[in-house]
């Protein structure tokens, strides 16, 4: 069985690898892995494998076969029982409905992946920030001034904590765009 998970995670590693030099071969490597996962009824092997290959296809342009894919590893997270991990999927779930523009079906993606993740001591604070950065994006596309702010403060704290610069600019220019927003 270790054979099996090593090739699969090896498997993985260069689906991966090729994702952004060679998408067409990183693609037929997931599928593959995604293939041998099912074979093998490694569950957690093909959550990944399914989040890779919907990866591919979001960075191909293709949300709707990503958000098919994610949403398979969705259902397999629910069974798996790991909180966590389907706080991730889910966050990614909302991304792909956001990207493409359909708010109200990105927002209780969010909120669930929150709450999963704030019942979590586990949780890492790169995965909370990666979260609430989205989520605060959201209110602001809908107007949601206060919220925004406050989850923008949040996301900037959440990034600053896991030494991450970008993410802090981020939240920091959203903050002052805001800011200048209110007071025109």
């Amino acid at each position: 069985m270790n054979d099996i998970s090593d090739e699969l995670n090896e498997l993985m590693r260069e689906a991966n690898r090729r994702r952004f030099d060679d998408p067409p071969g990183a693609r037929r490597l997931y599928a593959d892995a995604v293939k041998r996962c099912r074979i093998a009824g490694h569950q957690k092997h093909l959550i990944r494998a399914l989040k890779g290959l919907g990866q591919i296809e979001r960075d191909l342009g293709h949300a709707d076969i990503a958000l098919e894919l994610y949403n398979q590893a969705v259902t397999i997270c629910r069974a798996a029982g790991d909180p966590l991990l389907l706080a991730h999927t889910v966050r990614h779930v909302g991304d792909i409905h956001q990207d493409e523009g359909r708010w109200t079906l990105a927002e209780p993606c969010y909120q669930e992946a929150l709450s999963i993740y704030r019942q979590q001591e586990e949780t890492a604070g790169l995965d909370l920030a990666n979260t609430v950065r989205p989520f605060a994006a959201l209110k602001q596309q809908n107007g949601e001034i206060d919220e925004a702010k406050r989850l923008w403060n949040e996301a900037k704290d959440l990034y600053a904590a896991a030494n991450v610069p970008e993410g802090v600019a981020r939240a920091t220019r959203e903050l002052a765009r805001l800011e200048r927003k209110e007071h025109q």
